[in-house]
């Protein structure tokens, strides 16, 4: 499966966000060990940065970056992109781009805690309990 990581999920991890670190961290670890490709928007990683820069300071931060940007795919952002997610009419024009991004890249589905965000979404929508329980059946 090819799932593309909203950034909610990623900062979960890097920031160890209660409740919600554990779910996040069960997923990187199956990007980790081949059970999912992982892929993360371009604009996600410049925008982890700057949150993760602010909270965990700027050495942390690059240190995280560099294993996420080992571990994921990055789902490219164009000029094609960006127009697209204009006609989708998503209430966040963010989750617009994300979701063309991750179209473009041949993602199977978009992991996030904000599903209802992407109701107008062509792929997949899954939370990070969904997506952890579909693992733990085809990896008990």
């Amino acid at each position: 499966m090819r799932i593309l990581f909203d950034k909610n999920i990623v900062l979960d991890v890097l920031e160890e966000r209660s409740p919600y670190h554990t779910d996040a961290a069960t997923l990187f670890s199956a990007v980790d060990r081949g059970w999912l490709t992982g892929l993360l928007c371009a604009t996600t990683i410049t925008t982890i940065h700057y949150i993760a820069r602010q909270t965990l300071g700027a050495a942390k931060s690059r240190e995280h970056l560099r294993k996420i940007l080992g571990m994921f795919t990055i789902a490219p952002v164009t000029h094609a992109i960006m127009v697209d997610a204009l006609e989708l009419r998503f209430p966040d024009y963010e989750d617009a781009v994300l979701h063309e991004a991750a179209a473009s890249a041949d993602a199977t589905a978009i992991v996030t805690r904000n599903t209802k965000d992407f109701h107008r979404s062509r792929l997949r929508i899954y939370s990070p309990a969904e997506l952890v329980a579909i693992l733990r059946t085809l990896h008990p």
